[in-house]
């Protein structure tokens, strides 16, 4: 694990800083302590990074979360209530780890994940652009299209134009130049640039640039476009920001409906998430899906006790780990330290850096999230593919995460059916036998209700004084409702003179009796062709 320091330390240096923001941005869209928050990220990175088995995956408080936990704190009478659910949540995600559930996140097409990536990439830029300007009517972590104060993603923008702030945009567009010319140019010039990343200059010039405007009248930075950490004055303001659950609340239902919406929607999240990053991963290592459900229940129980935000893995820091050359969950562990001793010993520094650097990085990582290349390459692999990557986007982008990805996944659905009832079989037209046409049904390998349509349809255009043939030899599972179709079509038949012939490895035969009984007779597989 050790190894690859020089690579895992840069890299959790931009970690730290895409989490630091983000960390602070969730806990206030769900209306919790903003220090639960860093919390949160800290546990994700030093606890869940050394029980995971993910290489590169990054987590800590999610986006996808903050409508679920502002509702819950509300609805169970506090924060402490609240902290009640998180544990459960944790213990519930151990019993899906123990449970073997992390198979689920294999269920999901390519095209869906991908355009999962692209959609979070796409938004990212769209919601740090108010920050780039020196806009911030929201917190940084507010993924949702529709905000709380009634705006959308798009207005969020248009408003901007009117409250743009030369100093913020300044430092933003020197920042964004710096870490363009650090990742095309100068990471190729030699170690040193490798190793000092461009978020860090770009984060430690934002702070240069503060301190030299902040009595200018037109560069100054306001405090609202920096960022917020608490600063406590001494050890025991320190510890009195954080919270514990109320176990008394424990036999209230609604906690527990809350605990187990809460594992549900972050075990989904973070399968999600670990399938897209092992895409992402250049050297494809596969993450243990069990292993990670039982490492997020862990975190989230962690998280719970001491007063932190619900965790999962999240992509927007797992792809920034990958994009600054992470290699091993050293990087991730590092990151969740340097939170750690950052907000301990230097909190009133991380409140001298400008969002609008902060947003500059966030762009360069949903840029490389979303690359117009990947559009291309979409498009070109036909409507079965692309279809679905675009719906996952769109949805993503005009609704939240989780809605998009059901999209997707639905369109996805749908094209399996579609092709599904395509390709149940093969209809073929030969020469005249005894004055009838003879016609060749072969049955495909597996043939289920979904198909009845398609068949129905070619059995009933059959003419009259027609031959029949229907091959299922290479079939291994024939449904039922494929079998009463084709017992109905027997009866039919005899009136239309259409003689049938079934090939089958038991043997072929001419107009069968009865096709239940055929295979109703088969002592392997009874209905089912094997």
């Amino acid at each position: 694990m050790f190894k690859h320091l020089k690579s895992d330390i840069p890299a959790s240096i931009v970690v730290f800083f895409v989490a630091l923001p983000l960390c602070l941005g969730i806990a206030l869209a769900s209306g919790a302590p903003l220090f639960s928050g860093l919390i949160a990220g800290i546990i994700g990175g030093i606890v869940v990074g050394a029980l995971s088995g993910s290489n590169i995956g990054v987590s800590g408080p999610a986006a996808g979360l903050a409508a679920i936990v502002l509702t819950a704190i509300g609805a169970l009478g506090g924060y402490q209530n609240f902290l009640v659910a998180v544990v459960i949540g944790g213990v519930i995600q151990l019993i899906f780890g123990l449970l073997k559930a992390g198979i689920i996140g294999y269920y999901f097409p390519s095209s869906v994940i991908k355009g999962m990536l692209t959609g979070i990439g796409i938004i990212i830029i769209l919601k740090q652009i108010p920050h780039f300007f020196g806009y911030d009517p929201d917190p940084m972590g507010d993924m949702a299209f529709i905000q709380a104060d009634g705006n959308n993603t798009f207005t969020e923008i248009i408003d901007t134009i009117d409250h743009i702030s030369p100093g913020a945009t300044l430092i933003a567009i020197i920042g964004l130049a710096i870490l363009i010319l650090w990742d095309k140019v100068l990471s190729k010039k030699g170690k040193i640039f490798a190793l000092i990343q461009g978020p860090l200059v770009a984060v430690a010039l934002g702070i240069i640039f503060y301190l030299l405007t902040k009595n200018d009248e037109f560069l100054s930075i306001s405090q609202k476009h920096l960022v917020t950490v608490p600063v406590p004055e001494d050890a025991a303001s320190f510890f009195a920001q954080f919270s514990f659950p109320n176990f008394s609340a424990i036999t209230n239902p609604q906690i527990w409906v809350t605990g187990f919406t809460i594992a549900l929607v972050a075990s989904l999240e973070t399968l999600l998430c670990v399938e897209a990053t092992d895409k992402l991963d250049p050297y494809k290592n596969v993450t243990p899906t069990n292993r990670e459900l039982l490492a997020q229940g862990m975190g989230n129980i962690f998280s719970g006790l001491i007063g932190g935000l619900p965790i999962t893995q999240v992509i927007v820091r797992s792809s920034a780990n990958i994009q600054s050359g992470g290699r091993t969950k050293l990087s991730a562990i590092i990151h969740g330290f340097f939170l750690l001793f950052s907000v301990i010993l230097i909190p009133k520094l991380l409140n001298m850096i400008p969002l609008s650097v902060l947003a500059a990085i966030l762009i360069i990582v949903g840029y490389k999230l979303a690359k117009p290349a990947l559009f291309k390459k979409m498009y070109s692999l036909g409507w079965k593919q692309s279809v679905p990557f675009f719906i996952t986007i769109l949805g993503i982008i005009f609704t939240d995460l989780l809605i998009g990805i059901a999209l997707g996944l639905c369109v996805g659905i749908f094209v399996i059916l579609l092709k599904s009832y395509q390709n149940s079989h093969f209809l073929q037209k030969e020469k005249n036998k005894d004055g009838k046409n003879i016609i060749k049904l072969t049955l495909a390998e597996e043939v289920t209700f979904f198909n009845k349509g398609a068949i129905l349809k070619e059995l009933e255009s059959i003419p009259e004084n027609t031959f029949l043939e229907i091959d299922k030899l290479k079939t291994r599972y024939l449904d039922y409702d494929i079998i009463e179709i084709l017992e109905d079509f027997r009866l039919k038949a005899k009136e239309r003179n259409i003689d049938i012939k079934l090939y089958s490895k038991r043997g072929t035969i001419e107009n069968p009796p009865s096709f239940i009984e055929f295979f109703k007779s088969d002592p392997k597989s009874g209905y089912n062709v094997t």
